[in-house]
């Protein structure tokens, strides 16, 4: 009987290692499909299911060069940064340091004086969860001034000026993305912790996961991807400021696959974080919310997501718990098209 166990063991490995392979195998093909329709656009996807890793990559870190993309190449990862700026609220949360509950006002830096008919109306997952109402930066209007660096003429007088002239939350209760409402859960956070966003992140998410390739304010490295816009023309890597939780971070496939393994395990502090922010904070007719994490629900499935674009280049993460799987794609153009129809075909025909 004990010998017909250990048989039944070895089998059911062998069975996950070869499905293991077998997903492994078909996302390599889809991506690489994607990369012979389309070589200008280099690409460097993660996938981790029950901590299983597989890795692939296609395209030159630039377009005049000939060194290859692989998994530890530096994209920018844009407005995934986000998800890990909802992670460290709640961090904060589990810490006692906020009450997700508690309105933004005592937590403001004091630089921001809300209109009288807006105190006490705005809380802080109504911030992260894209719902506040409280007009948001003009990216259109920066871009004209700098395109390579549209976010260099957002000062601390900006924001300022933005929150202290808003009389009133139009869409309040109404989920509109907000650049700006990162921007203030970012100096919320500084505020808690007496200490700057970079250094947060740091010691919360980079550090003890050891995500050693995974940049903030200095990304001048060998290995870092040229991004394109759509037109083909190279672009800068953002310089975020004091925006920086909207938009900071520059990781790889490597080091967003160790942070999926972390968000998938409840035993880490990201993970114990992750869960919160993947209770539902916002719903409509059209989407599900919860601190920066989009959800999608059918009868079988709920996975999160969050995806990024910066001027040069596009993101998305993706994972499921409950089937403990999780995928990062980085492509180093500026093509939330692409991206998003790469997620959907692997998702409809491999992993749903």
């Amino acid at each position: 009987m004990k010998t017909s166990l250990n048989f039944l063991a070895v089998l059911l490995l062998t069975s996950a290692f070869s499905f293991g392979q077998d997903i492994s195998k078909k996302i390599d093909s889809i991506i690489k499909d994607n990369y012979q329709k389309n070589p200008n656009v280099g690409i460097s996807v993660g996938f981790i299911q029950n901590n299983e890793e597989f890795f692939t990559s296609f395209g030159k870190l630039n377009k005049e060069g000939q060194i290859d993309i692989d998994k530890n190449s530096l994209f920018e990862i844009a407005s995934i940064t986000k998800i890990l700026t909802s992670n460290l609220i709640a961090q904060a949360a589990i810490e006692h340091k906020l009450n997700l509950d508690n309105y933004i006002d005592i937590y403001l830096p004091k630089q921001y004086v809300l209109a009288k008919n807006l105190k006490n109306k705005i809380k802080i997952s109504d911030l992260a969860s894209h719902q506040s109402g409280l007009p948001d930066i003009d990216f259109g209007k920066l871009i004209e001034l700098n395109p390579q660096q549209p976010v260099s003429n957002v000062t601390e007088k900006t924001l300022t000026d933005i929150i202290n002239n808003c009389m009133e939350l139009k869409d309040y209760g109404k989920y509109r993305y907000s650049t700006i409402g990162y921007t203030l859960l970012g100096q919320i956070l500084e505020k808690v912790y007496g200490k700057s966003y970079d250094v947060i992140i740091r010691e919360k998410i980079i550090i003890p996961l050891k995500m050693t390739q995974t940049l903030t304010e200095d990304f001048n490295v060998k290995n870092r991807t040229t991004g394109y816009n759509p037109e083909g023309g190279a672009q800068e890597f953002f310089k975020w400021n004091v925006t920086a939780a909207a938009g900071l971070i520059k990781s790889n496939s490597a080091d967003m696959i160790i942070y999926l393994k972390a968000v998938l395990n409840k035993e880490t502090n990201v993970g114990k974080a992750a869960l919160i922010t993947e209770k539902i904070f916002y719903k409509d007719e059209k989407r599900e919310m919860g601190l920066g994490t989009n959800m999608m629900t059918d009868e079988k499935n709920t996975i999160y997501m969050k995806s990024g674009d910066s001027m040069g280049q596009s993101s998305i993460i993706c994972y499921d718990r409950t089937k403990n799987w999780g995928i990062i794609i980085l492509l180093n153009q500026r093509n939330s098209k692409m991206r998003q129809d790469l997620l959907n075909k692997i998702y409809d025909t491999i992993l749903k």
